[in-house]
């Protein structure tokens, strides 16, 4: 299993990390990358708590700056989340330029694209739920500045599928790709694809300089498009609820460390209203199903908060704040942070140079 979801085997994944190895070869496709994303994004797992590991291998910064900047990278999208709010899911700095559609390339759905690399990602993505960092940018660019979709729905599609979704960091980087949130289009050819990820393809209708690929038009095998239609089964609840002061969990909080010395009812709220608004494969939900299980009785209740508040009636509500639960009542507390600042920061860069002020003191 590509993913493990006991307690052992996600510490032994923190403990292998190689954050220098990491920084030499993390965009090849066998690059030493620590796939503890899929913690981090459920919640099991914290920047903090994984920066804190690091500093224990007690190395000098050069070998674990680009390991840390990664970490920041998550913080920021979090950051730029919480402060715009909904406003992620438009153009957030400029708007798209170049769109055709508000679909998919149907050979993207499909994984016959005609470029190897990308065709057998997308299939270990419907496998496993999982796609290398590089690789989503080769697709974003594919879908969105070779076909010409408005990033959107393509990231949607790709939030659907993977065990690591986490709606700021994939929308903002799909809107990085498509040049709405950055200062341009990230394109990628095939001598970039063949080089990362050890392919020797020629004769694609990437296999061209990069001018090339930004003046020309949609290449034949983007051109036919497809709408979709995603949703999220979720099975009726069946545990009891007590009148008792609770700890809140949902599908952006399963941190079994969390509060775990007191006296809680700890229950796991799956709202269907997000995820008919954010779907999820049932890989995703039954991933996420998993990860609770570390959590000490915890109980799954699906429906509204507001229905499960009147269950709650006159105890105590403790929940982790986070841009999904805005509309949760009770005591709130924050997450964990590499570094936290309220500030509306216009780059990733200036964001990151505060970070790196903080955690050196």
């Amino acid at each position: 299993m590509l993913f493990e979801t006991s307690i052992s085997k996600i510490q032994k994944k923190i403990i292998d990390v190689d954050p220098y190895a990491y920084q030499k070869s993390r965009n090849y496709a066998d690059g030493k990358v620590s796939k503890l994303s899929p913690y981090i994004s459920r919640g099991c797992l914290t920047t903090k708590s994984v920066f804190e590991k690091i500093l224990q291998l007690e190395l000098p910064w050069y070998k674990i700056e680009k390991f840390v900047q990664e970490l920041a990278w998550r913080d920021h999208w979090q950051l730029t989340w919480k402060n715009k709010g909904n406003l992620i899911e438009s153009d957030l700095k400029k708007e798209q330029t170049d769109v055709e559609h508000h679909e998919l390339p149907f050979s993207i759905v499909n994984h016959n694209t005609g470029i190897q690399s990308i065709d057998n990602s997308i299939k270990n993505l419907y496998k496993n739920g999982y796609m290398h960092n590089h690789m989503r940018m080769y697709v974003a660019s594919v879908s969105c500045n070779v076909g010409k979709a408005h990033w959107l729905n393509p990231a949607k599609w790709m939030y659907y599928h993977l065990l690591d979704g986490d709606l700021g960091s994939n929308y903002l980087s799909w809107q990085w790709v498509a040049g709405t949130n950055s200062s341009k289009k990230y394109y990628a050819n095939q001598d970039n694809i063949n080089k990362f990820f050890y392919s020797k393809q020629k004769n694609t209708f990437l296999d061209s300089s990069y001018e090339f690929l930004i003046e020309n038009q949609t290449p034949q095998t983007l051109k036919r498009t497809k709408s979709f239609d995603l949703t999220t089964k979720l099975s009726k609840s069946e545990d009891i609820i007590e009148i008792k002061d609770s700890a809140i969990y949902n599908y952006y909080n399963l941190d079994y460390q969390w509060k775990n010395s007191e006296n809680l009812q700890r229950i796991l709220l799956l709202e269907p209203s997000f995820f008919s608004k954010n779907p999820v494969s049932n890989k995703c939900i039954d991933f996420a199903i998993e990860l609770s299980k570390n959590i000490n009785e915890i109980k799954v209740f699906i429906g509204e908060f507001h229905e499960l508040k009147k269950t709650l009636s006159n105890v105590k509500i403790y929940y982790k704040e986070h841009p999904t639960n805005e509309h949760y009542q009770g005591i709130k507390e924050n997450r964990d942070w590499l570094f936290y600042d309220s500030g509306d920061f216009k780059s990733f860069f200036s964001f990151w140079k505060k970070t790196i002020k903080n955690i050196k003191q």
